[in-house]
């Protein structure tokens, strides 16, 4: 499995040759401009909640590349009516696709589209793929909820926001990090834009002080797990 920061909370997954994106903002981020969203490839395209930082290029995308998007009820339905494909999920409900299994699990944050339309409830993705784990927790608060992840699945990574003021900050982060049993996170939602720059030394010694190892990737750089 790999997976490709694209700045934001915008992620490229590469499982077995089929190629996930998450939530795509690229071509409105200033820091991620050298990345061009017309050479990405998309099979799925997964979508966490509606907001204009999570969809802005689903549509040049998915126009081009054809790729089915997943989320929840209210987005798909939106995205369909557009004339794009899509597989419509809700909290707590899990799908096999053909790149492994994926979990829409709660999230505490709002949804809405741009123009203010009703985007349904936020989630976060349980990913089972290429005999790896991982956790998307999308725009999201701490929460009880995560602590249910691992009764049912042993993660190898932990992908969490730690940008604070629309999400859960470096301190929240550390302790959903507990809860959902993951000592590799990956951290994102970060730097875009004033309200969530952080000190990236800073934070990764207070994930290091808890025996955790936080990783701040580069727009464009890559893990394999």
């Amino acid at each position: 499995m790999k997976i490709t920061f694209y700045g934001h909370a915008s992620l490229g997954i590469e499982v077995n040759d089929v190629h996930i994106l998450v939530d795509p903002y690229i071509s409105a981020n200033e820091k991620a401009s050298h990345i061009d969203i017309n050479t990405l490839k998309a099979d799925y395209i997964l979508l966490t909640h509606a907001h204009q930082d999570h969809i802005l290029d689903v549509e040049a995308i998915a126009k081009r590349t054809d790729a089915v998007i997943v989320s929840n009820f209210e987005i798909v339905t939106y995205f369909q009516n557009k004339g794009f494909e899509g597989h419509p999920m809700n909290l707590g409900g899990s799908w096999d696709f053909e790149f492994g299994n994926v979990k829409y699990v709660n999230a505490i944050h709002t949804s809405s589209f741009p123009d203010g339309s009703y985007g349904g409830q936020p989630g976060g993705f349980v990913i089972e793929g290429e005999r790896k784990n991982i956790y998307i927790a999308g725009d999201t608060a701490l929460t009880m909820d995560m602590k249910l992840i691992p009764l049912q699945i042993k993660l190898d990574l932990a992908i969490l926001p730690i940008g604070d003021n629309f999400t859960m900050g470096i301190a929240d982060a550390i302790l959903a990090s507990d809860f959902v049993q993951c000592d590799k996170i990956l951290g994102y939602h970060f730097d875009t834009f004033g309200y969530i720059e952080i000190d990236h030394e800073e934070a990764k010694r207070k994930f290091f002080d808890k025996n955790k190892d936080l990783m701040l990737l580069e727009i464009g750089e890559s893990i394999e797990l």
